[in-house]
């Protein structure tokens, strides 16, 4: 059976408006990253990192998915299982593509946690203070879905599951520095790589197709590739 994996980061976003904190030496709107994004800065002021996340869920509620997420949402729908998506993005710009059965490594802006009992459950674009307690246990210790600094990714197992039954892997918008995607490229057959420009963490030698520029205009290239994957067997 053919099985393509197709992987995104920051890049896929960026044209819809949704910054990243790799921009900007280590600042994420102007926070400091270890303030806002790891275990140590949580415990440290736990209603900082709260009312900071309050703010980025706020923030994606009127942004629109671009064109590359509108591709991949097109490839989805009409490959079903024989293609998986996984993110490294915490917005929901492919779900309001239409894009269903994604997997986020990160967590999701849009979901809380139960510090108790582990449920997860969607608040939508609202601050935690609407919600009053965890729907399942009760408790009122609720925190953001988002995975940080200092904490493990449950996902990850699920991403190498995913590439290891993969023969075509598709990634977009990352800069290789949180993932090896070099390595994930040299685990299967064909590879695909779009980013705005060369990253000194990714070897492009490795990829079978390399797109540096935007993801938008790189879509429709990237579209035909899978196609001709699925039709054909090769790219």
């Amino acid at each position: 059976m053919k099985k393509a994996l197709i992987l995104t980061g920051a890049g896929l976003s960026a044209e819809s408006g949704i910054r990243t904190f790799r921009d900007s030496n280590g600042l994420w709107e102007e926070h400091d990253v270890m303030e806002v994004c790891s275990t140590e800065g949580y415990l440290k002021d736990r209603e900082k990192v709260l009312n900071f996340y309050d703010m980025r869920r706020k923030d994606i509620e009127n942004k629109v998915p671009n064109a590359s997420h509108i591709m991949i949402s097109e490839m989805k729908h009409k490959f079903g299982n024989n293609i998986s998506i996984i993110t490294q993005n915490v917005d929901d710009l492919l779900e309001k593509a239409g894009c269903e059965d994604i997997i986020h490594l990160h967590g999701e802006l849009r979901k809380l946690r139960c510090e108790m009992c582990g449920h997860i459950f969607d608040i939508g674009y609202g601050p935690i203070r609407d919600q009053a307690e965890c729907p399942v246990c009760k408790n009122h210790a609720l925190r953001h879905h988002i995975v940080m600094f200092g904490e493990p990714a449950p996902m990850y197992s699920k991403l190498y599951s995913e590439l290891m039954s993969s023969e075509l892997l598709v990634v977009i918008g990352t800069s290789g520095e949180v993932l090896p995607v070099s390595q994930f490229a040299s685990y299967t057959k064909y590879s695909i790589l779009n980013n705005l420009e060369h990253s000194m963490s990714i070897n492009h030698m490795i990829f079978t197709y390399v797109f540096y520029e935007k993801a938008t205009t790189a879509a429709p290239k990237i579209k035909k590739l899978i196609e001709k994957y699925f039709e054909t067997g090769e790219i």
